[in-house]
């Protein structure tokens, strides 16, 4: 089949094409604009790298999650939630609550110290060695994992959405599939306007880009909800799903819960195992992602101040919830769908794997007009990741690596000229590395996760304890990198039948572990200046003790539910058995989230009381963590949301 006629039976109309192209034109448009130089003056590296500290919380907000969601939601997480339920849901309703922490305990204490980037910090912290390794780890994560995955999964959803499956084109004598040639001008798309105009660009032009993600991602939900209503419309579709998927041969069904059982989906617990995706390495991987991840809270960085900032935090939270109604809902429509012969006969092509499960939906159940709404929410998730990637794969190398070890005297000219031409090369380092590396996967946002999750626990036991331990030691920092991804590849191969959120459990409470020893046991500290105050010493040690105790209790009562578990006779079950039930939903979990609460009490007691630090330890002062009253109530009804999400659908 050539191109003109896959499109023709794609049921795309003109007018689909004619909204996505005026799309297209406003986004690259306003990019370019929003990006010029004001009054002829060349941009400087702050004005390139970090939009000159000028975005509103607003602005602020709507980049973080422009940047984040993408095709890997769209499709990947669409096409988990197809295969395994909403319990995927989980990585966006934790996300939403760790941006809280994220704006009142790590932010400000970067935004004090005026960070451009986060290997910058490591440098200033530990030492050039530390910075150096995260700066190339973090260069070799967005080149051949984020901006492979988010361009393979947005090339895969629109050749299923225009039916473009085995169609290629001769360019040049050779055979060029679709897939590949969409790539390219994806990465053309995202690359002429992020290029030209740094993080101005990208970020004020992610305001459209968030507005058109949101809107056509409900409306995709809502259709998607109709198809399933038997006609009486999207609130009956709500009550289907739920009366066939919670009843019947279907009562151990995982799709409609946020806490899979082991001993009911083997298969959807090995991705979302039970309760660790509520308490487990998720936390890591969510502290990681959003605290430490630099083309993610270079939004933050660039913000007009502190309030601005934790308050685009808080807007970023809310958005994070409508998240799961717009990818996860459509992924379990379709698993609902697949499983109702009446409903799938005379559906335009098939679901032949979980990741064409959210393309499938929008070729088949949205109208003419919608369709082109839809498909470009889907390209503005997909472009606006890809220019956020593009942006800080410059920043980093640029001025950790370019301006720190090549060329010192470097002019903001020159620095802004290089940015742009790291930018450029790493498109095509991507277009190249895309095919091999994704080209085989079946749910490829699990591959995101677990192999960005070999990194996670060195970055943030690295990180966090940097920021708010006085005597995290250098060393500690960098055999903590160096270990990091060997431990992961060791606990892949020994365990490799143990999900991956829990065996990043293990590997962080090792590291945690040797990070608080070797800086406990480092020479290489100096006489603090002096202690905090009376009123910051006695709050650190409340706070310390509280900790303490809350980790302490986790360890013991996972420790207790494992090994009451391995004793129970073969007739205790999780039907009959509340301790077998713990363990069919990954109660062991709680050893990691023990770890991660009980050492934040060793920077609290030391920071307290010990009169030595590290020799760059970073002053943190209680008042960083202030916040005002509407960053509290955000924050208390963002958990309070969260929290009725998971009684309901527990």
């Amino acid at each position: 089949m050539n191109l003109i006629d896959a499109i023709g039976q794609s049921g795309f109309k003109t007018v689909d094409f004619i909204i996505l192209l005026i799309y297209l034109v406003l986004l690259v448009g306003l990019g370019l604009f929003l990006g010029r130089s004001k009054d002829g003056q060349e941009k400087s590296a702050s004005d390139y790298f970090l939009a000159g500290n000028t975005l509103t919380w607003w602005a602020v907000g709507a980049s973080l999650i422009a940047a984040n969601i993408s095709a890997e939601q769209f499709i990947g997480m669409s096409g988990t939630s197809y295969a395994d339920g909403i319990a995927t849901a989980a990585y966006e309703l934790m996300a939403a609550v760790t941006l809280i922490v994220v704006g009142k305990f790590l932010l400000p204490v970067m935004l004090k110290r005026k960070i451009f980037t986060i290997p910058q910090f490591l440098r200033e912290r530990y030492n050039d060695g530390v910075g150096l390794a995260f700066s190339i780890l973090w260069l070799f994560l967005y080149v051949f994992v984020n901006l492979t995955s988010v361009a393979w999964l947005g090339a895969l959803a629109i050749e299923q959405i225009l039916g473009l499956q085995g169609v290629a084109l001769s360019i040049f004598g050779a055979e060029v599939s679709m897939r590949m040639v969409i790539i390219i001008a994806l990465y053309l798309i995202a690359g002429i306007y992020s290029i030209y105009g740094g993080l101005a660009s990208v970020a004020w032009t992610d305001v459209l880009q968030v507005t058109f993600l949101v809107t056509g991602g409900l409306i995709t939900a809502f259709f998607a909800l109709k198809a399933v209503g038997a006609g009486d419309g999207a609130i009956a579709g709500i009550s289907n799903i739920f009366n066939d998927l919670t009843t019947g041969e279907h009562l151990h069904d995982s799709h409609l819960h946020l806490v899979v059982q082991r001993s009911h989906s083997a298969d959807a617990f090995a991705n979302v195992p039970g309760i660790a995706a509520v308490v487990g390495a998720v936390w890591m991987t969510n502290l990681g992602y959003w605290g430490f991840n630099q083309y993610i809270i270079q939004k933050g960085l660039a913000a007009k101040s502190i309030d601005e900032a934790q308050k685009g935090l808080v807007f970023a939270g809310f958005l994070k919830i409508l998240i799961p109604f717009i990818v996860c809902i459509p992924g379990v429509c379709a698993y609902y769908i697949s499983i109702h012969p009446e409903i799938m006969s005379g559906l335009k092509g098939s679901i032949n794997v979980a990741d064409d499960a959210y393309p499938w939906l929008v070729r088949n159940f949205t109208p003419t007009g919608v369709k082109g709404l839809t498909f470009a929410a889907l390209t503005a998730a997909i472009i606006s990741s890809l220019a956020s990637m593009f942006n800080s794969t410059s920043t980093l190398f640029t001025m950790d690596i370019y301006k720190k070890y090549i060329n010192k005297g470097a002019s903001d000219k020159n620095l802004v000229n290089v940015g742009r031409l790291v930018s450029v090369t790493a498109l095509i380092i991507a277009a190249i590395a895309v095919k091999p590396l994704l080209g085989g996967l079946d749910q490829a946002f699990q591959y995101i996760q677990e192999y960005s999750g070999f990194i996670y626990p060195g970055i943030t036991i690295v990180f966090g304890m940097g920021l708010l331990w006085k005597k995290a030691s250098g060393k500690a920092a960098v055999w903590t990198a160096i270990a990091t991804i060997p431990m992961g590849v060791i606990f892949k191969i020994c365990l490799g039948d143990v999900p991956f959120q829990l065996r990043a459990g293990y590997v962080f409470i090792i590291l945690v572990t040797m990070f608080v020893i070797i800086s406990l046991i480092d020479k290489n500290n100096v006489e603090a200046c002096e202690l905090p105050s009376e009123e910051s010493r006695k709050t650190m040690i409340k706070w310390g003790k509280i900790l303490a105790g809350t980790g302490l209790f986790f360890i013991v009562i996972a420790a207790i539910v494992v090994i009451w578990g391995a004793i129970l006779p073969d007739s205790a079950t999780p039907e009959n058995n509340m301790i077998k039930y713990l363990n069919d939903v990954g109660f062991q979990a709680f050893f990691f989230f023990g770890v991660l609460v009980g050492c934040s009490s060793v920077w609290l007691f030391d920071n307290a009381n010990s009169k030595r630090q590290d020799v760059k330890a970073v002053p943190v002062d209680l008042g960083y963590f202030h916040t005002t009253k509407s960053y509290g109530y955000g924050s208390i009804a963002i958990c309070a949301i969260v929290a009725l999400l998971y009684i309901i659908l527990w």
